[in-house]
C-alpha cells in the first residue's frame, strides 16, 4: 500500500493564491446593492421634484431653497455612489475596459485606492456642506446644539479629508499620471 502524500507546497500555494485573488468577486453583490440604493435615490429625487413643481405657487422662498438643496444633496450622494461603484469595481474587482469609450469618466483612467479615498472624502464634504447650509437656512427652528454639532462634524470631515490627501501626497506613487 502506497502512503498518502500531501500536495507539493507549490500546488497548495497556487490554490491559495487563486482562492484569495478570486475572492474579490464577492464584492460584486455589494456593488449591485449600491446600484439598487442609487435607484432608490432616483425615486426619492423624482418625489421631491414633483413636490417642488406642484408647490411652485404655494411654497415660500425658503421652502423652495430647502427642497432645491435636498435635490442637490440627492445628486451629490448619487455621484458618490457612482464613484464607489465604478471606482471600487475598477480598483478592487476587474477592469471595465472602457478605454476609448466616449463616456469614460476622466478620473477613471488614474483611479486607485488612494485617489478613490480622496475623491470620496471630497464628495462627503460637499454633501456635508449642503446639509449644513440647509441647517443654517432653517436655523431659527433648530436648537443651538444642533447647529454647533453639525458644524463640528463638518469640520471633522474637512480635517479628515485634508489628512487623507496629505497622507496620499506623502506616499510614494510610481504610477502617477
Amino acid at each position: 500500500m502506497k502512503p498518502e502524500t500531501s500536495p507539493p507546497a507549490a500546488v497548495r500555494g497556487n490554490f491559495l493564491s487563486t482562492l484569495l485573488f478570486g475572492s474579490r468577486w464577492l464584492q460584486v453583490p455589494l456593488y449591485l446593492g449600491l446600484i439598487v440604493a442609487q435607484l432608490v435615490y432616483v425615486v426619492h429625487f423624482m418625489i421631491e421634484l414633483k413636490h417642488l413643481v406642484t408647490g411652485t405657487f404655494a411654497l415660500s422662498e425658503a421652502a423652495i431653497m430647502l427642497i432645491a438643496l435636498g435635490l442637490i444633496d440627492v445628486v451629490m450622494i448619487s455621484n458618490l455612489l457612482i464613484m464607489v461603484i465604478v471606482g471600487g469595481y475598477e480598483t478592487f474587482v476587474s477592469r471595465l475596459n472602457l478605454e476609448g469609450h466616449p463616456d469614460e469618466p476622466e478620473w477613471l483612467s488614474h483611479v486607485n485606492a488612494n485617489v478613490l479615498k480622496v475623491k470620496l472624502a471630497t464628495a462627503i464634504i460637499g454633501i456635508s456642506s449642503i446639509h449644513l447650509l440647509k441647517t443654517f437656512i432653517n436655523a431659527a427652528n433648530l436648537d443651538e446644539k444642533v447647529l454647533l454639532w453639525q458644524t463640528v462634524i463638518h469640520m471633522a470631515f474637512i480635517v479628515s479629508a485634508v489628512a487623507i490627501a496629505y497622507i496620499d501626497k506623502l506616499m510614494p506613487n510610481p504610477e502617477k499620471h
